[in-house]
């Protein structure tokens, strides 16, 4: 099965950042207030994207490229985009297909020229009136995550994802021992405290999201003895959140049903917390094998009736928890399932135009939408459409995806009028 899916440091360390470049003040916090989000006293309604590697992009170092993030955020601002989804950690791992450089490592080593990236692209955002949805650690492999904290405390064992050895669920279900590893959590615990200590007061972020796709298990037969310290993690690492930034949002960053073991009740126990300010749902038709990347003309009617389905779904765990929603993960191959800019995007658009529908049908309940993920100018830079250490072109496709299988390209005129049309509609 396929499936999407350094910073402990001194506060002498922290004070000795770079200056950043004044930002001008965005308009406030964002919040929730029943099952809508709200921002100065108005509906908060927004097209956004997912931008991980936006803290990578904004560091002062020879792998970042500070001038290409604001022409990118020029570029997405232009489009009506307002909300990003960006990685604001990485743990320096020895997984497969792991991004470096990363945040943190296993002890009290920082990155600096990430920590600042950070806080960069933060800036960047204030000024042109953008918020940005914050994500602490990942479930998946691509940028350390909850394998790497176990690794940490373990005594070094770990497994890969995708190993032939270690097929589906292996890699799910142990990682989603991390919330019963105390010493994992503490770990994990210590990083949030630095991080969110440094941002709390800038309202440029929406919210701090627990973790990329956090599941409790891939199996039932895992996930069912990890549920209380799954639900445990989730309430206890919010109240941290809370406790320390208490006029940001905290939502889980779940895909959904696909990641709480299909079951209806343990979605809803895990975003029932009052410190869980709002839904989240992720939705990938070829990941889920919906839809044949090789026959999309023959699969993709099929695939959007499933598709239309799991809104439904999760507008009703929405409206039944009380709480907004927002579909911050979906992607569509390209036609034929290639990865060049040249391919074309007729059924991917059309996706959009789908995911945009529902979220436009139900303003009540759907605050907005994140696509998987902009690559803007990032251009694969190998044949083989594979990440490698020390690329640097840094694209929306995350180093263990092949470069160009979701995002979307600056040269994607179509899609990118799709984008445009839609956050005009919001507006």
């Amino acid at each position: 099965m396929i499936t999407r899916r350094s910073m402990l440091g001194s506060a002498a360390a922290l004070a000795g950042a770079a200056a950043l470049p004044a930002a001008a003040a965005p308009a406030g916090f964002v919040s929730a207030q029943g099952t809508r989000l709200v921002l100065g006293g108005k509906p908060y309604r927004f097209a956004g994207s997912n931008m991980w590697y936006a803290a990578w992009l904004g560091a002062d170092a020879p792998w970042g490229n500070r001038d290409r993030l604001r022409r990118e955020l020029d570029t997405l601002a232009a489009m009506g985009v307002r909300n990003l989804r960006i990685a604001a950690s990485a743990e320096d791992s020895p997984l497969k297909n792991s991004v470096k450089p990363a945040f943190r490592t296993r002890g009290t080593a920082l990155n600096p020229a990430l920590i600042d990236g950070l806080a960069y692209a933060l800036a960047e955002l204030a000024r042109r009136d953008m918020k940005a949805v914050l994500y602490l650690t990942n479930f998946w492999e691509w940028s350390g995550g909850m394998m790497t904290y176990l690794s940490w405390v373990n005594g070094g064992k770990y497994l890969d994802m995708n190993d032939p050895a270690h097929p589906w669920p292996e890699f799910p279900d142990m990682a989603a021992q991390f919330y019963a590893s105390s010493e994992a959590v503490g770990l994990f615990h210590d990083y949030v405290r630095a991080t969110v200590t440094r941002h709390a007061g800038d309202p440029a972020i929406m919210a701090w999201q627990l973790a990329n796709e956090p599941r409790p298990g891939g199996s039932a037969r895992a996930a069912e003895p990890l549920l209380p310290a799954y639900n445990g993690w989730i309430q206890g690492t919010a109240r941290l959140i809370k406790s320390l930034s208490p006029r940001h949002m905290v939502s889980t960053g779940s895909e959904g049903l696909k990641g709480s073991i299909e079951r209806a009740q343990v979605y809803k126990a895990a975003h029932a917390f009052p410190e869980i300010d709002y839904c989240t749902a992720h939705i990938w038709p070829l990941n889920w094998g919906w839809v044949d990347a090789k026959d999309i003309a023959g699969t993709n009617a099929a695939s959007f009736a499933k598709v239309r389905a799991y809104i439904a779904q999760h507008i009703q765990l929405a409206t039944d928890l009380g709480k907004p929603l927002v579909i911050e993960e979906f992607g569509y191959p390209r036609d034929g399932g290639g990865y060049d800019p040249e391919s074309a995007t007729g059924y991917k658009d059309l996706y959009y135009q789908l995911i945009y529908a529902a979220v436009e049908a139900n303003p009540g309940i759907i605050s907005g939408s994140n696509f998987w993920a902009w690559n803007g100018e990032g251009r694969a830079v190998h044949g083989d459409h594979r990440f490698r250490p020390g690329d640097t072109a840094w694209l929306g496709d995350p180093p263990h995806e092949p470069q160009g299988w979701y995002g979307v390209f600056d040269s994607d005129a179509s899609t990118r009028a799709v984008i445009q049309a839609h956050a005009a509609a919001l507006a």
